[in-house]
């Protein structure tokens, strides 16, 4: 399948426009010859191998260079808020990339939201939610995941859940300010501490998330609701894992690399 081609279904899957006006990350084919080939008059690359990593970074690059991969796919790209220079790590990540012929493609919060998909549809179906139902609004889109257990579970099972996950050894941290009983949870994976206020508004008994902040410590106390840090990385590899299932189904190879950070 050539490049063009693949991105463009990748991002028709992911809905990658929807999220074109409240995402910092430039989503889609961030390096890449995208058009050129057509100004050039020359038949677009060919994709037979794709890598999947959490994040764009040298490690990873070279990973997936090591792997013979044509295409490298991210959730964390190398480009926020445009570009106005290329240099230091973006110089050198974007340079390697260029020396292995790899081309870079970006899904940040398409990949976040996506209801089957997506990282918190994946977390959620870890944690066998049922009643699955969007969460987590950002002006018309959302990018988390709330459901219901199949039964009722205590702070400490869903906290050794959670510890399943591929997080370098580091188990979640829990803010046990909610019911002793938690049936309700809420999802937003990464850095999802800000949509708490969203959690208490529906009534859930947890909110799952990455990372947190200072503040939520007092705001998840004076709301009554747990809280789980479960690893910013570690919440954010269902997404690429199941786009690498999806794209392997079109008959490309696939491979996904593991380099979680403990953070």
């Amino acid at each position: 399948m050539d490049l063009p081609t693949l991105t463009d279904r990748l991002d028709d899957r992911l809905e990658t426009e929807d999220y074109a006006d409240v995402d910092a990350s430039a989503n889609g084919l961030q390096v890449g010859p995208g058009e050129l080939h057509r100004t050039a008059r020359e038949s677009p690359p060919e994709i037979e191998h794709v890598a999947f990593a959490v994040d764009a970074a040298a490690a990873t690059i070279e990973a997936a260079a090591d792997a013979g991969a044509d295409l490298l796919v991210t959730h964390h790209g190398l480009v926020w808020g445009g570009l106005d220079r290329l240099t230091g790590r973006e110089y050198a990540n974007v340079a390697a990339l260029i020396d292995h012929d790899l081309a870079l493609y970006v899904s940040h919060l398409p990949l976040d939201g996506h209801p089957s998909l997506g990282n918190a549809a994946g977390l959620a179906d870890h944690l066998s939610l049922r009643e699955q139902v969007a969460f987590g609004h950002l002006g018309p889109v959302t990018i988390g995941r709330r459901g219901r257990t199949p039964e009722a579970v205590d702070v400490a099972e869903l906290e050794a859940s959670l510890a399943d996950l591929d997080n370098d050894g580091h188990a979640p941290q829990v803010l046990e300010f909610g019911p002793d009983e938690i049936r309700d949870v809420a999802i937003v994976t990464g850095s999802g501490a800000d949509w708490l206020g969203e959690a208490a508004d529906a009534d859930v008994d947890a909110l799952v998330t990455g990372e947190g902040k200072q503040q939520v410590y007092h705001e998840a106390r004076e709301a009554g609701v747990n809280v789980f840090l479960a690893g910013h990385y570690a919440t954010e590899t269902f997404g690429v894992e199941r786009l690498a299932s999806l794209v392997s189904e079109w008959g490309i190879e696939t491979t996904t690399l593991s380099h979680p950070t403990g953070l």
